[in-house]
């Protein structure tokens, strides 16, 4: 059995359509479980656009699941003003209450992997809510400092040595020390979440042409490849032309990527796989996997949203659930 908690993101936006859509073609097979936490308010407006192939319960409280009941079960978390696409302090708080629930959920063994909408870092902000995003939250939760952000696809995977940063700041975040801690935890993602027995991971350069030697910048020369050479025991290479690398397809040839800064590698991830790809947070206790999308607030409440990223990431999810029990299992 395993049970999968979705959080409703910003109830302004696209989540609460995506994740109902998610669940209609995500109930079976029938060792599936599903609790939604979503204000049962925008819950049911939600449900009069797409319609639920599901049979479900709404709970208020954790402690009232029951575990042999309806395969889907709405915990809802008070009602909340709806207003599609638009940001507002309250979808910031709901957004931020539907996370921790989740994560209690997850703690408390009542859930085996969370599944989260798209949240507005606008939202967020205006709710006080001081995070860039919910890698960020989740990793604060869990009390991990060595976390990152993956994307998945089967075309392949890429991970981000900074995340919501500013360009201007990215070149200073870049340690060796820093480096290495990325390199060890993407290594050990992939054998442990992921189930790849030897894994080969290219590090990006971060200056054009790779720093040409450091005519171009020295981030290349003193901090990237000594943190490349330090891991005798990680297969790694680079750091390589970030351009040319994508250009002649190199991503083929390796398990993973790490970039080093988002728009370098999600602009590629993104033009193959932009509603198929999903997004994991990987070094932290839980596992949590995410639409590679956001809040989608142009299209908001018109039941016209693509779910296909979503439903990806409950297959994700699952295959790291399994993959985490196989490693516990063996040790």
């Amino acid at each position: 059995m395993r049970t999968l908690v979705f959080t409703c993101g910003d109830v302004n936006g696209i989540g609460p359509e995506i994740c109902i859509k998610a669940i209609n073609k995500s109930i079976n097979p029938p060792e599936r479980k599903i609790i939604f936490i979503c204000p049962k308010n925008v819950f049911n407006k939600a449900a009069e656009i797409i319609q639920p192939s599901f049979n479900y319960e709404i709970i208020r409280n954790l402690s009232e699941l029951n575990r042999k009941s309806a395969s889907v079960t709405i915990l809802d978390i008070g009602n909340c003003q709806y207003a599609p696409g638009n940001p507002s302090k309250e979808a910031g708080e709901v957004s931020f209450a539907a996370i921790r629930s989740a994560f209690s959920a997850v703690r408390s063994k009542l859930a085996d992997a969370i599944i989260t909408a798209p949240v507005s870092k606008v939202s967020l902000n205006l709710a006080g809510i001081k995070y860039p995003g919910q890698t960020e939250i989740l990793a604060h939760l869990c009390r991990s400092k060595n976390y990152m952000m993956i994307f998945l696809s089967d075309d392949f995977i890429c991970g981000l040595a900074t995340i919501h940063e500013p360009i201007k700041n990215v070149s200073k975040l870049l340690t060796k020390a820093k480096i290495k801690t990325l390199l060890k935890t993407l290594d050990i993602t992939l054998k442990n979440d992921l189930g790849i027995v030897n894994p080969e991971i290219a590090v990006l350069g971060l200056n054009p042409h790779a720093g040409e030697a450091g005519n171009i910048g020295k981030e290349e020369i003193e901090i990237l490849k000594p943190a490349i050479n330090s891991l005798k025991n990680i297969k790694i290479a680079g750091p390589f032309v970030p351009d040319a690398f994508f250009g002649n397809l190199k991503q083929k040839n390796y398990d993973a990527v790490l970039g080093m800064y988002h728009d370098q590698v999600l602009i590629p991830f993104k033009m193959l796989n932009f509603n198929t790809g999903v997004n994991f947070t990987a070094g932290i206790s839980i596992i949590r996997t995410s639409p590679d999308h956001g809040t989608g607030y142009d299209i908001a409440g018109k039941g016209i949203a693509n779910s296909q990223s979503i439903i990806e990431s409950v297959r994700w999810a699952e295959k790291i659930i399994d993959n985490r029990r196989k490693y516990y299992s063996a040790r």
